[in-house]
């Protein structure tokens, strides 16, 4: 599957920092729980998202080969003052800026450390990208305001989170993703409001071999239907299926067992 080009991803990037800065500096309570993340607060939301994007941000600065100790990430954990939201943003600006600067700069193409099937920076762009537009959403209902995001990002997630289930089931015999494998099975994913040029469907297969999927229209054993940006949040977990918003025409136990099973992000 084509991912979106580099300058996309890094734009994404700069333009979700903004958005979470938003929240932060919104007046929501930092010390409020957030609903899809209930054993962090905000603030430690917003501290853990912008720590990756430094993480990364080292990773690409210094062209590691190697894994990246979390000590070795200069204000990796954000600010000192704790529950000052002025202080938080100005340390999430700085860290977006940056982290966005190194990675526009290194191009697509540089060789670095990855956990994945991917070891460039092109890797690191998109999952920063993705990375930041979920988290931002978590923030978004820790304090109460609305959340989109654009059609074609919201569809490349929905791509690579596949693709990371994937990965998991080759090269992760322990991980919860080996339980998807079993007799034949499929779900559809249907988003009702994609826009022209977006081709939001995508049809899944659980088998004894593994997963394998494809954008499509395909009638499968369960269907999650409604708006693409609910959706994506249903199936990173961030919104239930029986939500109002979205239907489920099958096997909802089928459904169900993927949701519990494929979980990263």
């Amino acid at each position: 599957m084509t991912a979106l080009e580099h300058d996309r991803y890094c734009d994404e990037i700069d333009k979700q920092v903004q958005q979470l800065r938003a929240v932060v500096t919104s007046g929501a309570d930092l010390k409020a729980t957030v609903p899809t993340c209930p054993d962090w607060s905000l603030e430690r939301l917003v501290r853990h998202t912008g720590g990756a994007l430094r993480w990364v941000d080292h990773i690409v600065r210094s062209r590691a080969q190697d894994e990246v100790s979390d000590n070795d990430v200069p204000h990796f954990e954000g600010p000192e003052e704790q529950g000052d939201p002025a202080a938080l943003d100005a340390w999430l600006a700085e860290t977006g800026a940056s982290v966005v600067e190194a990675i526009r700069a290194a191009g697509p193409d540089t060789p670095v450390w990855t956990w994945a099937w991917d070891r460039s920076t092109a890797f690191w762009a998109r999952r920063m990208a993705h990375e930041i537009t979920i988290h931002r959403a978590d923030a978004t209902l820790a304090a109460g305001l609305p959340y989109e995001v654009a059609p074609e990002i919201a569809a490349d997630a929905i791509d690579e989170w596949l693709q990371i289930v994937e990965f998991a089931q080759r090269t992760m015999p322990d991980d919860a993703a080996s339980a998807l494998r079993g007799p034949h099975r499929s779900i559809h994913l249907h988003a009702t409001d994609a826009p022209d040029g977006v081709n939001a469907e995508w049809f899944i297969e659980l088998t004894e071999e593994g997963l394998a999927w494809r954008r499509g229209h395909e009638k499968a054993t369960v269907a999650l239907r409604g708006p693409l940006t609910e959706v994506l949040l249903a199936f990173y977990r961030r919104l239930p299926p029986d939500d109002g918003r979205l239907e489920v025409l099958g096997d909802r136990e089928l459904l169900d067992f993927w949701l519990e099973r494929a979980t990263f992000g």
